[in-house]
């Protein structure tokens, strides 16, 4: 459970009725403990048969736009996956907007970590070939690497400081 990765569901008939009235709720929880926290709010409106909400604000979705109506069952699968990916799994929503393509990604694409892309270049290199010691240091895993990305190859997203999370591209 992630505390961190929240939204905030507000109660419609209370909004409309000039009332600020909702809840922060854990995103990531199970959708029926989700659902009891939202009944409870609605039950509580200062508004007589609130049965309407929304979400009007979120945290922790790592720079994915989660929409207002987005709906609870998307907002929390959304959730899981930047759970289950830390690191990287808001900016992968992030570039493909569909969850699917970003757990493909996640699950069968994802390459590793690096402090930058030739980094990468050269690991994958030096792991598929062999190298004569004479000829390695003329190698330009930079040059490689802007070749790699240019082509289309992979996928690269920084996420912080020399950590460059790195996808093969289908």
């Amino acid at each position: 459970m992630s505390e961190h990765i929240r939204i905030y569901i507000a109660d419609l008939a209370a909004y409309n009725a000039g009332h600020l009235h909702g809840v922060w709720i854990d995103a990531t929880l199970d959708m029926d403990d989700i659902q009891v926290q939202v009944d409870a709010m609605l039950a509580a409106s200062p508004v007589e048969g609130a049965e309407e909400y929304a979400i009007h604000d979120f945290e922790g979705f790592d720079g994915y736009p989660l929409g207002e109506y987005e709906g609870l069952q998307s907002a929390h699968e959304l959730a899981c996956f930047i759970e289950e990916y830390p690191e990287f799994g808001g900016a992968l929503l992030t570039h493909f907007n569909d969850l699917e393509q970003a757990q493909q990604a996640a699950e069968e694409d994802y390459c590793g970590c690096y402090t930058s892309l030739a980094d990468y270049a050269q690991e994958l290199t030096e792991e598929t070939s062999s190298i004569p010691q004479h000829l390695a240091q003329y190698i330009d895993y930079h040059a490689m690497a802007r070749d790699m990305e240019y082509s289309g190859d992979v996928l690269t997203l920084e996420t912080g400081f020399e950590k460059m999370h790195v996808f093969w591209n289908r």
